[in-house]
């Protein structure tokens, strides 16, 4: 079947399929995939489709298909089919009620059955209660060395000398040992002004590219316990190794902010959030009612204002 261009939600990487009608392998792909809800049991009924190319003769628009269907009451959806010079597969799972879960997988180079047999297992995350949050997407340059730099996250800035941010929600501090152009080496500690504050980490499943998975990263709520004083990003460089270093696109976090301890250290009031990535590009979301964990922000209403179209946020 000829297509204009694949749905976007299936193979946003297909444009890279098309290739000379007679470069094709006769080797099949195989995927059976099983879906589980937020408690780990399977799903039935949940909806998924698998995009793949077909052979296009160069010059002409994309040709591609799609197997589609429901998981059984394992959970359970398994497709096969002749491979047609696909280099990836686009994977979407849906269910009304539920956050869905997009993937690419890649078939690219000579056939490999690990790559070309897959056996993944995908959780569908429960919509629960979307709600307001201060959203943002940054890409922080420090405008500052070797003393604490204070982001405002409500007013999406840095306090003041380096912005028009009024309150420190989180502390950067950078070091920087540069000896020579390819030879250094940097620090970044992120850290809180209150007692109690804190940051935790936590990863996604990893893929080859860095969104894939459910839309809803997080939890629906942050987590109560867990949340230490500061973290520290490390990035070394050396002549003739290049980088090393702990920055990991796949690292989300918890964060906890304003927080007040009563006498016995125990939290009395709290702000809670998330960020998506890593520092210091990265995206942040704080919930502004003491107390709450909940972390599903409602795309629709965002409560920061006035963004620029690199900084607003579509993401859950």
């Amino acid at each position: 079947m000829k297509m204009k261009k694949l749905l976007c939600l299936v193979m946003p990487y297909a444009a890279a399929a098309c290739m000379d009608a007679q470069n094709i392998s006769t080797q099949s792909w195989n995927m059976r995939v099983q879906v589980l809800d937020d408690g780990a049991l399977p799903m039935a009924d949940a909806h998924v489709t698998i995009g793949f190319s077909l052979p296009t003769p160069l010059g002409e628009d994309i040709r591609s298909d799609r197997v589609s269907g429901v998981t059984d009451t394992n959970g359970v959806f398994a497709a096969s089919h002749p491979d047609t010079g696909s280099i990836s597969l686009g994977l979407l799972i849906q269910k009304d009620g539920f956050y869905p879960v997009r993937v690419t997988y890649d078939l690219s180079g000579n056939y490999k059955p690990e790559k070309w047999n897959l056996n993944p297992t995908w959780t569908l995350k429960k919509i629960m209660k979307p709600i307001p949050m201060y959203a943002k997407s940054v890409n922080l340059g420090m405008p500052v060395v070797e003393k604490p730099a204070g982001y405002d996250l409500m007013a999406g800035d840095w306090v003041a000398p380096y912005g028009k941010g009024v309150n420190s929600d989180i502390l950067f501090t950078a070091y920087l040992d540069k000896r020579g152009e390819y030879d250094s080496d940097y620090k970044l500690v992120v850290s809180f002004p209150n007692k109690g504050d804190g940051i935790q980490a936590f990863e996604i499943p990893t893929t080859r590219f860095s969104r894939d998975g459910s839309a809803l990263r997080s939890s629906q709520n942050a987590p109560a316990e867990g949340y230490a004083p500061q973290w520290i990003q490390t990035r070394t460089v050396r002549p003739g190794k290049g980088y090393s270093g702990n920055l990991d696109e796949n690292r989300n976090y918890y964060f906890r902010v304003k927080t007040v301890l009563d006498e016995n250290g125990a939290v009395r009031s709290a702000l809670y959030g998330k960020i998506y990535g890593d520092f210091m590009q990265f995206r942040y979301y704080l919930n502004p009612a003491s107390n709450d964990r909940n972390v599903e922000f409602d795309t629709k209403r965002n409560l920061m204002e006035n963004l620029k179209s690199t900084e607003q946020v579509s993401e859950p």
